[in-house]
């Protein structure tokens, strides 16, 4: 990372966006920052200002960090892809997969295949939300995992819930990071959070990111806005009790999360820290659900998805400039980050508004690559 808004490489600036409440938008390419601007306010209500060391909830932009820290361990050979999930986590060895039948007198079936750490990494283990109206849904909200006291009781109560398909079968968003955040627990023999910070977080030098933000540094909370009945309202956004769940849970700054962002831009490493290879970034950003009936995500098929983000692989069916091979994720409250290998660029936009703003982001991605002039 270089310091100051200019870097070298001719560039058009990006036009601003208007978004209500505030926002933070950073690109930086070659290793320079290129721009970097904070607009609005991070509390209406006072009016403050939207500083740059805004702490923001990531919500599922923590799920890519987690994921890096899964494949450090693969690296270092105490996990691999194909390893059964029930080898490292018990619990899981009892699953079923729900074939029919009431949510009082379900009907279960074996799964066709054991559930794999690939599979966790791919959304494609048979794990759910629990978001729609179906069976396996309501006993999901029955179980209430993520409203755990700790990792341990979370991967309990999930292990009473059904697969909604067998592992493989499909992509279907999930909870399947957050049993991965317990996963490195295991392996690693120590608190996820604490091999977050020890591995991840503190190498890069990200002082801003915790999953229980310290209270000194509560004030700097950007507050999450919607808009109901034509007002601008706070919203609470998601709840975690202060559980290190690893789909969901950590807070940052826009600076520190554009520092990982770079080391996987950079292949790995950053100012001379290295936590992953060139070779297993590379495979984290290649699309893992081809062999499937349906081997893409999102409404336009333009994305697959890699190891813990989607990976852009037809650009025309997304109808905005950018490179294949993009790869990243969102936040529920409208944080979005990418990185672009072969333009060697990062790129980070920081909202706080819920339901997820789609639009703002898309045309963020665009104005970055509109900008492009070498």
């Amino acid at each position: 990372l270089g310091h100051g808004q200019e870097g070298p490489h001719a560039h058009r600036q990006p036009a601003p966006l208007h978004e209500p409440g505030g926002a933070q938008h950073d690109q930086e390419r070659r290793g320079r920052i290129v721009h970097f601007e904070a607009h609005g306010f991070m509390d209406l209500e006072s009016r403050k200002p939207m500083p740059r060391d805004a702490i923001f909830r990531l919500a599922s932009m923590s799920k890519p960090i987690t994921a890096a820290a899964v494949m450090m361990l693969v690296e270092e050979g105490k996990l691999a892809l194909d390893d059964r999930v029930d080898r490292h986590i018990p619990e899981f060895k009892g699953l079923k997969v729900y074939k029919g039948g009431t949510v009082d007198r379900p009907e279960l079936e074996d799964p066709a295949r054991p559930m794999t750490v690939k599979h966790l990494l791919t959304h494609t283990s048979g794990l759910s939300y629990g978001w729609t109206n179906d069976n396996v849904s309501a006993l999901y909200r029955k179980a209430d995992p993520l409203g755990a006291p700790n990792l341990k009781e979370f991967i309990e109560r999930l292990s009473k819930v059904p697969l909604a398909f067998h592992p493989g079968e499909r992509y279907e968003y999930s909870v399947s990071i957050d049993v991965l955040g317990y996963l490195v627990q295991v392996v690693s023999g120590e608190p996820f959070e604490q091999f977050v910070e020890k591995r991840i977080t503190g190498p890069l030098k990200m002082t801003d990111t915790h999953f229980r933000l310290p209270e000194e540094k509560r004030a700097r909370l950007a507050k999450i806005y919607s808009r109901r009945e034509g007002k601008l309202v706070p919203q609470r956004g998601l709840q975690t009790g202060g559980v290190p769940y690893g789909g969901m849970g950590l807070y940052s700054t826009i600076g520190d999360y554009a520092r990982f962002a770079q080391m996987l831009v950079n292949g790995g490493q950053l100012d001379g820290v290295r936590l992953l290879g060139r070779k297993t970034v590379d495979l984290m950003m290649m699309n893992h659900l081809a062999g499937l009936a349906r081997p893409t995500i999102g409404g336009d098929d333009s994305s697959g998805f890699g190891l813990g983000g989607a990976v852009r692989i037809d650009v025309a069916k997304s109808g905005r400039p950018a490179s294949d091979g993009l790869f990243g994720w969102d936040g529920a409250a409208s944080t979005y980050f990418r990185v672009d290998r072969k333009e060697k660029m990062a790129l980070l936009l920081f909202l706080q508004w819920m339901p997820f703003d789609q639009a703002t982001l898309s045309q963020y991605e665009t104005l970055v690559y509109q900008a492009l002039v070498d």
